[in-house]
């Protein structure tokens, strides 16, 4: 399949296909006049890698992961990089819990004041 049909079915944008490949996360074979072409896997890698993005994941990281998390065969550098990061995320989320926590308080701070017509109490 050609670069945009990739694009369109994956959800992803030409753009970032290309700076996939950059890269070095995704190949395409190339026709005589340049245009790249994918195979029908190349969707799931696509896709694999979205994640791994949205798990905040850099593409240096993601290269380095791949191999191990596309033929299941595991590396203890990657699972050691994989369970660090996710130590990264936990923390990030206890961080959000409280920030969440915090902007509760100041919501019934903030509602009580503007019910009452009293200020809201100093913190």
């Amino acid at each position: 399949m050609r670069i945009g049909e990739l694009a369109e079915r994956t959800g992803v944008s030409v753009r970032a296909l290309r700076y996939y490949e950059e890269q070095g996360l995704l190949a395409a074979q190339r026709s005589e006049s340049g245009q790249r072409h994918y195979e029908e896997h190349a969707i799931g890698r696509v896709r694999l890698i979205q994640q791994l993005y949205a798990a905040g994941i850099s593409s240096a990281s993601i290269l380095e992961m791949l191999p191990c998390v596309v033929t299941g065969v595991g590396a203890p550098h990657v699972i050691d990089k994989l369970r660090g990061h996710r130590s990264s995320v936990v923390k990030q989320i206890e961080e959000l819990q409280e920030t969440l926590l915090q902007l509760d308080n100041v919501i019934v701070s903030a509602t009580a004041a503007y019910e009452t017509g009293r200020p809201c109490p100093p913190s």
